[in-house]
């Protein structure tokens, strides 16, 4: 997929840089997998604040993603390839033998007409069929990996993303994930062959402020220039260094400071993420 550059004729051209769209086939048109989300704008039940720098944004609907490919043995078609306003990665319609018709994440080198399919086992290594990893060859990249039978893919969703099968230990399966991380997972819980396409996506140059807004992204002000009762790095006359390790305004430390807490889960984390 290619970046897409424009001509300088403004300051906000210069440097910005979009994915083309045409490997996009069609618009959405099927109603039944649209949703509309409420945007909150970062604000809780009583209307404050809970997120701060966040904004409605340009209107936009949901398209309801088949994360958990539990539609086991049914083979699909790949219908079309759609643009998701709520992620990085394209889409993909795939209609099944039966008549139903569902959205997933369109891995790297799937196009329309291609057949995919989910089941426990016995699938061909191919982009865009989903297994259970204990049936996966060691070696194998894979993407929207459950944590938990049933729940649906979490990890490995983003452009560009996948983890790869390391190995085999009892019921657990040792996986590489996109950070590094070496963890293990259960064996029975379900994965999608292949990487999420759109890789370039990480290529791209916003540009201006306004594709921020239309994002829902809002300006963020520097605690350097905030005086020091709204902000800890503010006050001093001109410019100064804060004098201290960065914080954010309630004085939690930012940059490396750790907040995980103990899980049950720990015991499965073979070696932390790569610094």
């Amino acid at each position: 997929m290619a970046i897409k550059k424009f001509r300088p004729i403004t300051p906000a051209r210069r440097f910005m840089a979009v994915m083309d769209s045409g490997d996009i086939t069609s618009k959405s048109t099927v109603r039944s997998l649209l949703v509309k989300v409420k945007a909150t704008a970062g604000r809780n039940h009583n209307g404050r604040i809970t997120s701060r720098h966040r904004q409605a944004g340009a209107p936009k609907q949901y398209r309801i993603i088949d994360f958990k490919r539990n539609k086991l043995d049914i083979p699909g078609i790949v219908s079309t390839i759609e643009y998701d306003p709520y992620r990085n990665c394209r889409i993909c319609l795939v209609t099944y033998a039966d008549g139903e018709k569902r959205y997933i994440l369109q891995p790297s080198g799937l196009t329309v007409g291609t057949t995919v399919q989910s089941a426990v086992a016995g699938l061909d290594i191919k982009s865009g069929n989903a297994m259970q990893l204990m049936n996966i060859p060691v070696g194998t990249m894979v993407h929207n990996i459950e944590m938990q039978p049933g729940h649906g893919g979490q990890i490995a969703r983003s452009a560009g993303g996948y983890a790869q099968v390391m190995g085999r230990e009892d019921k657990y399966v040792i996986m590489r994930l996109p950070s590094g991380e070496m963890r293990k997972i259960l064996g029975v819980c379900m994965a999608t062959i292949g990487i999420v396409g759109n890789e370039d996506f990480s290529n791209t140059v916003i540009g201006k402020a306004g594709r921020q807004r239309h994002m829902g992204k809002r300006p963020q002000t520097r605690g350097s220039a905030m005086n020091p009762i709204d902000h800890p790095h503010g006050g001093g006359e001109g410019k100064t260094n804060s004098g201290r390790h960065p914080v954010t305004p309630w004085g939690m430390p930012t940059k490396g400071y750790k907040t995980r807490k103990k899980q049950a889960s720990d015991k499965l984390i073979i070696s932390r993420k790569k610094k």
